[in-house]
């Protein structure tokens, strides 16, 4: 099917294609010390790579250099390395003056000081001044075969129309806006006419419970959401308005709530309310931009750790957009005119980084998935690599792995000559998948970039690509550092390792442009979180492997977060969620192996001693709970109720002991002489084995 084009609005719903029209709508418009086992030794070289010494070239100055020299350049002499490219790359209003001054004890960084710029403007006008007709973002709706193309220009001309009506009802520089949406294009403007304004965007993944987009609401302070009536996804309808309004109850701070139409079904409007689309019809389509300090805020976005409550990671203007640009550009190969195909959600930072501020600062052609994997069918990935002629693919490995489980005829049926990258990322990707994913998607001839990053990164830190002309892929490794990352790994007491072959806590040497520069209102937590534990370097909370060959082999966190799916939970927001059920005096949840889904939650739970309780039906509560307080995806796959948990004298539950009874590694428990109790252990590997047996009984 054709795909539609629409204009300034850029959205469609039942194929029919909406625009302005001498400044007016012509209709109604919706928006509708761990050491990995080693593989057998097989490296991938680089067929299908087009990097010759760094091609184009990152700056004037380093015309011809390669990747080794880049590198070296850029870790010894970062000043002259970012100074050369952010003044080429980025367009500035004002010239920055000082291009770092960081202290990364103090969790002090500042990139390009003195310079001011405007994100929206380095994203759109620039491309439109150039080429406005270029493709700027093809939404890949959930119904197949329905895509909408919209221009660098049409992005622009609905970007300026939503700033403008954010001016209108009040929002100014500085102002958090939280938005809660689906993917679509009217999200990514939204984003944009945040950064256009001046004004702190904090996008809020459109899955969380209305409990836990009020606790990211209030926490950022936020004088407005932007949000749709519905979503879409897999075939089903996702109220999204209900929850906006269950969060906003909780949210003085909250003026005005925006409301986009996914869908013609009717939403409820109360006196908060502002019908998006009508809003902006009366809007024009130019909007002064606001010129930003580089140092300025310019989203952030709330990610969990070891404690309860959420972090909100603040970034910032010019380093971060540079260092996105970048990565999106030689870590995938971009070249002008690609269709460069991230499949994550907005509500990450993978979606901000790689399907709207990278792609779209390089001018490229970017793909906006709403769907899933397997809607309608397990080919629709495939299918749409094969119609919109995607040429790198970056996804997540919980996806490829459930790809994997059916027949291969889902893919080779599609042709998938397009692609010229593929890229993983979200948790470590297994061989299994990486094979699968290398050989039956990509032929066995496109470059395969296991990505490793962070949402306190910004960006990629370590992947196969860059290097030098030819240099090796090793399958499910990471690799090579990118330009201005410097890893190191740690020992326990706070020493740098040296030599290859070797694990330890994988830290980052010193500052770069695109690195998260503070936790919002909490600058003592991020110092606490990030610098402290190895003084002088950045904690990734991961743990990694050197190999013989110097390369990074992510093992995974070292501390209470699990990856479900790629998105990365704290142990300790669930276990809050959990001790709120008034049956519930204590609970502790670990992070177990999923074949599918990389970890899930384990949850073992303590009971008051009441002979009434009917532990069926209170697990059934917690599960309720979680799902309501966080959000589905966070709900434990296991309960297994106890009478008591392991602890120290001290009164710390040994997590680790927990583990190995849930993954059934009691073989080895490992030291136990601080265990108040030790025969706490027996107790419930008893009890674990009783429940894997009605587990099993009852499949």
């Amino acid at each position: 099917m054709a795909a539609h084009k629409n204009g300034s609005l850029i959205h469609i719903i039942n194929r029919a294609s909406v625009f302005f029209k001498n400044g007016s709508y012509r209709k109604r418009i919706l928006l509708t010390s761990l050491k990995p086992v080693q593989c057998q030794r097989r490296t991938v070289s680089s067929i299908g790579d087009r990097n010759t010494n760094l091609t184009p070239h990152l700056s004037s100055n380093l015309a011809g250099w390669s990747y080794n020299e880049l590198y070296e350049l850029s870790v010894k002499d970062p000043e002259t390395f970012w100074g050369s490219i952010a003044k080429e790359r980025l367009t500035w209003n004002k010239p920055f003056d000082q291009v770092r001054d960081c202290e990364i004890t103090s969790g002090k960084i500042n990139w390009f000081l003195g310079g001011q710029l405007n994100v929206s403007v380095n994203c759109l006008d620039v491309h439109v001044a150039k080429h406005p007709d270029r493709v700027a973002l093809v939404w890949e709706r959930d119904e197949p075969g329905t895509e909408v193309k919209v221009t660098y220009r049409e992005l622009l001309e609905t970007t300026c129309r939503l700033a403008n009506t954010l001016k209108r009802h009040g929002v100014n520089k500085g102002d958090r806006v939280a938005i809660y949406m689906p993917v679509s294009p009217i999200a990514v403007a939204a984003m944009l006419a945040c950064a256009r304004i001046g004004a702190v965007h904090t996008v809020v993944f459109a899955g969380f419970s209305s409990e836990a987009l009020a606790g990211r609401i209030q926490d950022a302070q936020c004088k407005a959401v932007i949000t749709c009536n519905q979503g879409v996804r897999g075939g089903r309808f996702i109220d999204l308005k209900p929850t906006v309004d269950a969060a906003v109850k909780n949210c003085p701070n909250v003026q005005h709530v925006f409301v986009a139409q996914r869908t013609t079904n009717p939403t409820p409007m109360g006196k908060l309310d502002i019908p998006l689309e009508e809003a902006m019809a009366s809007e024009s389509a130019q909007c002064a931009p606001e010129p930003m300090g580089s140092e300025e805020m310019l989203f952030m976005l709330h990610t969990s750790g070891s404690t309860g409550k959420p972090k909100g990671i603040v970034h910032t203007q010019a380093g971060y957009l540079l260092y996105a640009a970048l990565t999106h550009q030689y870590v995938f190969d971009y070249h002008p005119g690609d269709v460069f195909g991230c499949v994550a959600d907005i509500g990450w930072v993978t979606g901000h980084s790689y399907v709207v501020y990278g792609p779209l600062c390089n001018g490229a052609t970017t793909v906006l998935f709403e769907s899933t994997p397997v809607y309608p069918d397990p080919g629709r990935y495939w299918e749409t690599v094969q119609r919109l002629g995607i040429n790198q693919f970056y996804g997540a490995p919980t996806a490829i792995r459930l790809l994997l489980k059916y027949e291969e005829s889902w893919v080779k049926k599609y042709d998938r000559s397009s692609l010229k990258t593929l890229g993983s990322v979200g948790e470590p990707i297994n061989h299994e998948a990486w094979e699968w994913f290398y050989n039956v998607v990509g032929d066995g001839r496109c470059p395969l970039v296991d990505t490793w990053w962070q949402t306190e990164t910004g960006g990629v830190c370590i992947a196969p690509r860059p290097a030098e002309k030819g240099a090796e892929i090793v399958p499910a490794m990471a690799m090579r550092p990118f330009f201005g990352i410097q890893p190191v790994l740690m020992e326990e007491k706070g020493k740098p390792i040296s030599g290859n072959d070797v694990s330890g806590a994988l830290c980052i040497g010193q500052p770069w442009p695109g690195m998260a520069r503070t936790i919002f209102g909490d600058h003592k937590r991020f110092v606490d979180a990030y610098f402290k534990p190895y003084p002088g370097h950045y904690f990734t909370g991961d743990g990694a492997y050197r190999s013989k060959e110097g390369y990074y082999q992510i093992t995974g966190r070292m501390d209470d977060v699990i990856n479900i799916s790629g998105h990365r939970l704290g142990t300790a927001e669930i276990e809050d969620a959990l001790d709120e059920h008034p049956a519930v005096p204590e609970t502790a949840v670990i992070g177990i192996s999923h074949d599918i889904k990389g970890e899930v939650p384990f949850a073992f739970v303590v009971l008051k001693e009441d002979p009434s309780l009917n532990h069926k039906a209170v697990v059934k509560e917690l599960r309720g709970l979680v799902a309501a307080k966080i959000a589905k995806y966070a709900v434990p796959d296991h309960f297994l109720v106890v009478k008591r948990l392991p602890k120290t004298r001290s009164g710390k539950i040994m997590r680790r002991i927990l583990r190995k009874v849930a993954m059934e590694q009691t073989g080895d428990l490992g030291d136990v002489s601080t265990l108040d109790d030790p025969s706490v252990v027996a107790e419930i590997i008893k009890a674990h084995a009783q429940y894997k047996s009605l587990t099993s009984q009852n499949k």
